[in-house]
């Protein structure tokens, strides 16, 4: 059975391990992420900052924009930097991110020039990619079309059989999307 850990130590030794992937040390770690019912990996280069929904000042902070499809949250300032939110979950067809203290904003665009934070349900902490096996390669560029650009190569955990599989999520692509970049309504 695996330790018990208070959020707290959980939080510090994730906090490490990110500094340290940033500093170069780990630099094949991958962070994942719970956005509705799916499981994802991506880069730590491409993760960004992590914000807990929580430390907002308020709910409120999110701003709805007006005309926007369902998927577009709105704006959050953080820092007196205005992102663009996206609630991943709904932009993939699954139902909305509750607003709740698991949820947090994944800073995703700054690498690429773009000021874009993704809602998820929550972060899971870093993953080993030794500990991984990639399932399912991607298909052909032609089969998946430029639909599915951004979603990856699908992975299961070797050694936990129960554990979900994982996706990985392809930053860039997502990033100059057709259909992440049309909001309108």
């Amino acid at each position: 059975m695996a330790k018990r850990l208070s959020l707290r130590e959980f939080q510090a030794g994730l906090a490490e391990r990110l500094s340290s992937a940033a500093r170069g040390a780990d630099s094949r770690a991958l962070l994942g992420i719970q956005a509705g019912n799916g499981y994802w990996l991506l880069g730590l280069a491409d993760a960004g900052e992590i914000v807990p929904l929580a430390s907002l000042p308020s709910r409120a902070s999110l701003t709805p924009v007006a005309l926007t499809k369902p998927w577009f949250v709105g704006l959050v300032n953080i820092r007196g930097v205005l992102y663009g939110v996206v609630d991943f979950s709904l932009f993939q067809g699954g139902e909305p991110t509750p607003l709740n203290d698991d949820a947090r904003l994944l800073l995703i665009g700054t690498r690429y020039g773009s000021n874009s934070a993704l809602l998820v349900s929550r972060t899971l902490g870093l993953k080993n990619p030794d500990g991984l096996e990639c399932v399912a390669e991607v298909e052909a560029a032609a089969e998946s079309g430029p639909a599915q650009s951004w979603i990856g190569e699908t992975y299961c955990d070797r050694q936990d059989a129960v554990a979900p599989r994982w996706r990985r999520l392809r930053v860039q692509p997502l990033l100059v999307h057709p259909e992440f970049l049309d909001i309108a309504r």
